[in-house]
């Protein structure tokens, strides 16, 4: 929990104060990538957070790009003014990529991301697998962006999607520590949030295990709240990395569903 870090929706802007005031200073911070949300917006969640006393790390939505030389700018002016040398590079859920970008390994092949400071990338990881992309593809490509990646002397990490399987995640976690022994994994939590925050956020991110045993507790969704503390998470974390020595897992990242102070609130309490 000590290396933890929380997102914040750019709707969000008017509590990062109040969550640089629960987190240790330096605490990295996410800014998720919304449809439609224009980089300049982005660029403001960035300032606020860095005022706030905290790390910023915008996402990065390949697909969602509209322009290649206004993300130059984008990039340039976040590092050179606000600090940003990490960002979590994504392909983005668009059907169709909105700009010139098809992906993520698109990015890393045009060296954009070095020339204008970044010097950390974060990938996705999927412990309950991806609804539209083959484990073998997901392999192959997280094989290429380290390769990319060490080329322009990027460092990588893997962030992982929340699950409410526990026992997933730790299986996860061992077959990336079996394949890449040195690469560094932050296991994504789903923070304190209600019920059907929790389910709307699971059927939209394609957690398909989790989805399933959510719609499995039926009219008693309400138990939901107790079956799905991020401090059984946790727990099976702390277990896994007592075991396994040296340990891939560095930290956690927790999800906050639109409720950063909250989940901020909960890290607070838990450090």
């Amino acid at each position: 929990m000590a290396a933890g870090s929380v997102e914040i929706s750019p709707r969000e802007l008017h509590r990062a104060k109040d969550v640089g005031t629960l987190l240790p200073a330096g605490s990295c911070v996410y800014i998720p990538s919304l449809p439609g949300l224009p980089l300049a917006r982005t660029l403001e969640a960035i300032a606020a957070i860095r005022d706030a006393g905290l790390d910023p790390v915008p996402h990065v939505s390949a697909r969602r790009i509209l322009n290649r030389d206004e993300f130059r700018t984008f990039l340039r002016r976040a590092s050179s003014e606000y600090g940003v040398h990490r960002v979590l590079l994504l392909g983005g859920d668009e059907p169709r990529p909105k700009g010139p970008f098809v992906d993520s390994l698109q990015i890393l092949e045009e060296g954009l991301l070095a020339d204008c400071g970044v010097r950390e990338i974060g990938v996705a990881g999927y412990p309950e697998g991806h609804p539209r992309i083959s484990l073998n593809a997901l392999e192959k490509a997280l094989a290429r962006k380290l390769e990319l990646a060490a080329a322009q002397s990027i460092g990588v990490y893997v962030l992982t999607q929340f699950s409410f399987a526990p026992a997933r995640v730790v299986d996860y976690c061992a077959t990336l520590a079996r394949l890449w022994p040195s690469l560094p994994v932050y296991v994504g939590i789903a923070g304190p949030a209600d019920p059907a925050a929790l389910l709307r956020y699971a059927q939209r991110c394609g957690v398909s295990a989790s989805l399933r045993a959510l719609r499995s507790l039926g009219s008693g969704i309400a138990k939901l709240v107790t079956n799905t503390d991020p401090r059984d998470q946790l727990v099976a974390l702390a277990r896994y990395t007592r075991n396994r020595e040296p340990s891939n897992v560095v930290g956690v990242h927790l999800y906050s569903f639109g409720g950063a102070v909250r989940t901020a609130a909960w890290m607070s309490d838990h450090l």
